[in-house]
């Protein structure tokens, strides 16, 4: 597979504000623009989980169904992270999106495979990435049906 690339996805600060509400994160640099204007970031930035979150919305737009001559993806699970590191903020208002590398695949057990992908957050206009993870899913997998005939 080459990389993957996902849509763009807004992050205004009604989102950034709401995802502090959920999360009870009311840390003045995610919903006080005055207060976050005095900081060296110029104004508030979006929650580094909030953008983790978004991982979800990220693969639907930019990965494929993972698709074997032999099974079917029965259910498949966000499995965690290997690695994350949050090297930039993100600040409100700015657009983002995730790019997609170097998937592997381990069999697990039998029945259930790890997918593996690097993945790169990017800030629109910004040569920094926001993050990188090492991101794993867990498929379960059931074998495809041959559709077998039987004599009558």
């Amino acid at each position: 597979m080459a990389e993957a690339i996902s849509d763009w996805i807004d992050v205004p600060q009604s989102k950034v504000s709401a995802f502090g509400d959920l999360t009870e994160d009311w840390q003045y640099i995610h919903i006080d623009p005055d207060m976050a204007g005095k900081t060296p970031f110029g104004g508030t930035i979006a929650h580094g989980f909030l953008m983790l979150s978004l991982f979800t919305r990220f693969s639907e737009t930019a990965l494929p169904p993972w698709e074997n001559p032999d099974f079917d993806v029965v259910m498949s699970m966000n499995y965690g992270f290997d690695r994350i590191r949050f090297l930039s903020p993100v600040p409100t208002g700015s657009r983002v999106r995730a790019r997609f590398d170097n998937p592997t695949l381990r069999e697990k057990e039998q029945g259930k495979v790890v997918l593996h992908y690097a993945v790169t957050v990017e800030i629109e206009g910004s040569d920094q990435p926001a993050i990188v993870a090492d991101w794993l899913f867990i498929l379960f997998l059931a074998p495809k049906s041959r559709g077998v005939e039987t004599a009558a």
